[in-house]
């Protein structure tokens, strides 16, 4: 909360009911110590410091002030009016799936894809089924029956968990990457299998067309994600087969993904089924692993305003600063979009001028708005 008379400890404000979706009480949050308000928009007032889970949504863009510390997922990439609201209200915004440790690893998002991962192998086995669209597939096979094939592009986190739960079905499962040490690393890991391919359009496009199921689970971190599945390719597809698109986030990686919802999470294109569900995690089991992390870059931030210091995870690759983007790939699309339609919320003339200007504890461009 802002700093109270006297020095008194700040605290931790929610609104009531907050924590239902996660089966956590009000009751429990008192006990922790935190304070309960009667709705959301006497938080947004109140607090210094927002934690959300997802990035704000145009209803509490005008809850939104000057000088406010944001900490969620934000996936600006994927996002222009989010990212032009942050710089037009000067809100100093932490995207936890850029934050990097020394070795580059994404501690925030790590957590999320894992989750994210395993959920997808479930939703597509479930979809496969033939009362919900699907071509009617056990994933694992019967006796004297072949197993369903499973495509995963992408090794990382999310799409190796992913990989894993579909070996466990016993589905026939290959991992399409580029990074010849990951693949190494889960042959090696699960004995072969779980199968490895390079990636190519052309490696894809054939695994695809055979496959029961497709899983997009490609990671460019703070950057929109690139179409692997054209709608061509999805029109050769077999009829009631699943893709589900884990990176709908950042923009997904299937030409004809958008994002749905829980209540209504899959459409179909040519016969396939599409699950594009955005934050697809359970919010508690990612926020157990985040709290450490929320801590300290909060304490940083909070106390020197110029943004946190060399050496912690939050001071690599931030967000959104007060008056300027920290992210290269969030840039490039922002400016990239001004060249061809005029905004009056970003300064031309001012973008020119950052071209050349550099933060030197992130690397990236600095894009100064009006």
């Amino acid at each position: 909360r802002r700093p109270q008379p006297g020095g008194a400890r700040p605290r931790s404000i929610r609104p009531e009911g907050a924590g239902e979706g996660s089966s956590i009480t009000d009751e429990e949050f008192t006990k922790a110590g935190a304070t309960i308000l009667d709705t959301a928009e006497q938080v947004w007032d109140d607090a210094e410091m927002i934690i959300k889970v997802k990035e704000p949504i145009a209803s509490e863009y005008g809850l939104m002030r000057e000088g406010q510390l944001l900490f969620t997922y934000l996936h600006l990439a994927a996002d222009r009016p989010l990212t032009e609201e942050l710089l037009r209200r000067k809100v100093t915004s932490i995207a936890y799936e850029t934050v990097e440790l020394a070795d580059g690893s994404l501690p925030l998002l790590a957590p999320m894809s894992e989750v994210a991962g395993r959920l997808s192998a479930q939703v597509g086995a479930y979809n496969l089924m033939q009362p919900y669209g699907g071509r009617g597939v056990l994933l694992g096979g019967a006796s004297g029956v072949k197993k369903g094939r499973a495509v995963v592009l992408g090794g990382g986190t999310a799409g190796f968990c992913s990989a894993r739960v579909l070996d466990g079905m016993g589905a026939d499962v290959t991992i399409f990457d580029v990074d010849a040490a990951r693949m190494e690393y889960i042959e090696d890991i699960t004995h072969g299998d779980i199968h490895t391919e390079y990636s190519t359009p052309f490696a894809v496009e054939e695994a695809c067309v055979l496959a029961d199921l497709v899983v997009g689970s490609v990671l460019v971190p703070g950057a929109r994600t690139p179409k692997l599945v054209s709608h061509e390719l999805v029109t050769k597809m077999k009829k009631g087969s699943v893709l589900v698109d884990i990176a709908i986030d950042q923009g997904g990686c299937f030409e004809d993904s958008h994002p749905t919802t829980h209540a209504d999470p899959t459409f179909k294109v040519e016969g396939s089924i599409f699950y594009c569900v955005a934050n697809m995690p359970r919010r508690r089991a990612v926020h157990l692993h985040l709290c450490p992390h929320q801590c300290h870059a909060a304490l940083r931030t909070v106390a020197g305003r110029q943004g946190l210091g060399r050496g912690h995870p939050a001071a690599s690759r931030p967000g959104v600063g007060p008056e300027h983007l920290r992210r290269p790939a969030v840039h490039r699309r922002r400016r990239r979009g001004t060249r061809h339609r005029r905004r009056a919320a970003v300064d031309r003339a001012g973008l020119s001028r950052a071209r050349s200007r550099h933060v030197s504890s992130t690397g990236g461009l600095l894009a100064e708005a009006s």
